[in-house]
């Protein structure tokens, strides 16, 4: 069982950048490709962006390609989403998600979320 805790959410700006964690505990952390969603108010859960279980692939939604970045430390057992110049379109519960692989399957583990607002 892996539990995922996510952290670094807050209040900015638009133009700002925030960088998002995700520390994993209870498996093996390199085992897994590790997911971000997102969920605004009155919307569906939406994917941000993949990194597998080595750092060697990722992929993000159009939205935000080109401003946000997932990364990992396999030491540290976190991954990262780093996000920059942020739109107050990015407002949301931020999730992070454990999957046996990138493409293409279930992810089975999900963090609670942090809270992302992003002010005009």
């Amino acid at each position: 069982q892996v539990q995922l805790v996510e952290s670094g959410g807050g209040l900015v700006q638009a133009g700002a950048s925030l960088r998002l964690s995700c520390a994993a505990s209870g498996g093996t952390f390199s085992d897994y490709a590790m997911g971000w969603f997102r969920q605004a108010p009155g919307k569906e859960r939406e994917f941000v962006g993949v990194i597998n279980y080595n750092g060697g692939y990722t992929n993000y939604a159009d939205s935000v390609k080109g401003r946000f970045t997932v990364s990992r430390d396999n030491v540290k057992n976190t991954v990262y989403l780093q996000m920059n110049n942020l739109e107050p379109g990015d407002t949301a519960v931020y999730f992070c998600a454990a999957s046996w692989c990138a493409v293409g399957c279930e992810y089975d583990y999900w963090g609670q979320g942090t809270q992302v607002t992003v002010s005009s």
